[in-house]
């Protein structure tokens, strides 16, 4: 197994996608902080944050899409008793 192989369990995103925010990652650095870094350097920002925050971000939108669902579910709720208190 080579190391592009080797898959992080906080690192859940596509070979593809992963390679997008990496070249992005050397442009910021580029853009916005004018340094130069490669390849190895954006993988290791990438998977910092990844490990750090990647958790509390996933866990953020797990909380919001229950809380849709809750809501959906209330207004479901709200309609059928309408619907059946017709008199």
């Amino acid at each position: 197994m080579n190391m592009e192989e080797i898959k992080r369990k906080w690192d859940l995103m596509s070979k593809e996608k992963r390679k997008a925010i990496i070249e992005k990652t050397i442009t910021f650095f580029k853009e916005e902080r004018e340094e130069e870094i490669g390849i190895v350097a954006a993988e290791k920002v990438l998977d910092f944050f990844l490990q750090n925050i990647g958790g509390d971000i996933y866990n953020k939108g797990i909380e919001d899409s229950k809380n849709l669902v809750k809501s959906h579910f209330e207004s479901l709720d709200l309609d059928l008793d309408s619907l059946f208190n017709l008199e």
